[in-house]
């Protein structure tokens, strides 16, 4: 499931995320984040159920620190909600599947 989540760095993230023919779920996340960690797979599990109609991507916030910075990420983790280039929606904290497809429903 993992390879259906892109992994965005600072410099493709323009074109990935805000560019991209899809609405985007970014993950801002890092290696020493527990609960970023327990997010995960709930993650790999909307990338797998809303595939053709949503792309999930993923941005280590250590690796790479200026998109995080430029949309103001203070606590991780933090989903943005990405359409047509502009942020719709947010999630702060480990949220449930059932919860995020909720928010996502929303936007598509």
């Amino acid at each position: 499931m993992a390879d259906q989540i892109l992994h965005v760095t600072d410099g493709d993230f323009d074109s990935q995320v805000l560019k991209g023919a899809n609405p985007t779920l970014v993950d801002f996340w890092a290696e020493w984040c527990a609960p970023c960690r327990a997010l995960s797979p709930i993650v790999e599990k909307v990338a797998a159920g809303y595939q053709g109609r949503l792309q999930v991507a993923k941005m280590n916030i250590d690796e790479h620190p200026r998109t995080p910075g430029k949309y103001g990420i203070r606590a991780i983790p933090t989903l943005l909600l990405f359409k047509d280039g502009a942020v719709v929606d947010q999630v702060v904290g480990l949220v449930s599947q059932n919860k995020l497809e909720q928010i996502i429903s929303k936007h598509l």
